[in-house]
């Protein structure tokens, strides 16, 4: 019985490789557009698909992003910049994107910009903290896509929405959770959407890698701004041994935790972009697969109960 099982799941791993191995003719004239190429995924990404052929349209948040990303690339590359944050910025992309497209329309827009902090308890953050962080990694997703759909559908394109490992269970407190349980969201409904026009819409939830998100030196500068500014009724309830824990925690467990190698998520953009039969989620990093998605799907007693067992302790638990 055992052999028998084996053998389907061997069959199935099998039949699915195969039947996901075709890719999209034609990409010299397929226009993909990309947010967040400054560094990270994004910037591997306009490289990657440059490489492959297809028509990448880079966006940057910085000059000094541009600059570099044109150096690394062919001629073919766009680069411009983008604040995802402004209505003025996106709609003046989304008006060049039209010009340069033409009745061809856009093949895809990745949605890959995004930001950790500030990232503390929820005790610790003004509204205005949760405003800044949504602005980039959900109100821009949204703000980005809605601008580019009409291209998109004259296409029949895809729409890939990186979202994360933490839209799926929410370990920490702050918006960024928050943020990208928002995103799941919105990738679910515009997927049904736009199912009917013969749009893809795809997601990307990763893990943890090695980019800003998980940079130690802005978590580490962060989370000791946000301490630094709370009432002192707030840092006794918590105890200035919480801080340096959090401290020990973002530099040792942190690092140790994230992946380097960005190209376990860059193949999955790319394979969302590029294959015929692209699957409609994906989770690069054996952190997502093995630990945070199983996690997810259990009884939430049982994931509290987890997670609560690895938190830092408080100063003043409630009797």
């Amino acid at each position: 019985m055992f052999l028998y099982l084996l053998g389907l799941l061997v069959f199935y791993y099998l039949y699915r490789w195969v039947r996901e191995l075709p890719r999209v003719p034609d990409k010299g004239n397929k226009y993909v557009y990309i947010t967040g190429c400054d560094s990270g995924f994004g910037n591997l990404l306009a490289r990657h698909l440059d490489k492959k052929g297809f028509r990448v349209i880079a966006s940057c948040f910085t000059e000094k992003g541009e600059e570099e990303l044109k150096k690394a690339c062919s001629g073919n590359l766009i680069t411009t910049h983008l604040d995802v944050r402004s209505k003025d910025s996106v709609a003046k992309v989304a008006a060049m994107i039209k010009d340069k497209v033409g009745g061809r329309g856009l093949w895809a827009v990745v949605n890959n910009a995004g930001v950790s902090v500030p990232s503390a308890p929820c005790d610790w953050l003004t509204i205005d903290d949760y405003k800044h962080m949504l602005d980039v990694n959900l109100n821009g997703v949204i703000a980005v896509t809605l601008s580019v759909l009409p291209l998109i559908k004259k296409a029949r394109g895809r729409v890939v929405n990186v979202a994360s490992v933490f839209g799926r269970i929410s370990p920490t407190g702050g918006p960024y959770t928050v943020s990208k349980y928002g995103v799941e969201g919105f990738n679910d409904s515009l997927r049904l959407n736009m199912a009917a026009f013969g749009v893809k819409v795809l997601c990307i939830e990763p893990g943890f890698f090695k980019t800003n998100v998980t940079d130690s030196a802005i978590l580490s500068k962060n989370v000791q701004m946000l301490w630094d500014r709370l009432p002192q009724e707030v840092k006794d309830d918590y105890g200035t041994e919480y801080m340096t824990k959090v401290q020990v925690l973002i530099k040792d467990k942190v690092a140790k935790m994230s992946d380097g190698d960005l190209m376990k998520v860059v193949s999955c953009m790319e394979h969302a972009v590029a294959a015929v039969r692209p699957r409609t989620r994906y989770s690069p990093g054996w952190d997502a697969k093995l630990f945070w998605l199983p996690l997810s799907y259990m009884p939430t007693c049982i994931s509290d109960y987890i997670l609560g067992r690895e938190a830092i302790p408080i100063a003043k638990p409630m009797q």
